[in-house]
């Protein structure tokens, strides 16, 4: 089990694989809210504390069945 305190600003977000899919904007009633320039739509996106697999290295990973929102992870890379 991981603490939640642990998972600050600014750490990235990753998938179970270890793919970008955002940076910690701020942690707040036991969600994680993304930056908006990690989002294709410019706005904010939320991942619950539940879907987290471990913090490890600065960074937060996720489990294989976290639900993440669609258009998350490298903007410039998706939009080409």
């Amino acid at each position: 089990m991981f603490e939640k305190w642990r998972i600050k600003e600014h750490m990235e977000v990753s998938n179970f694989e270890g793919q970008h899919v955002g940076t910690v904007d701020d942690v707040d009633d036991g969600q994680i809210k993304l930056t908006k320039s990690d989002s294709m739509d410019d706005m904010h996106h939320f991942l619950s504390m539940e879907d987290v697999e471990k913090v490890e290295d600065n960074r937060v990973y996720l489990k294989q069945d976290a639900r993440i929102p669609e258009g998350l992870g490298n903007k410039a890379t998706e939009a080409a």
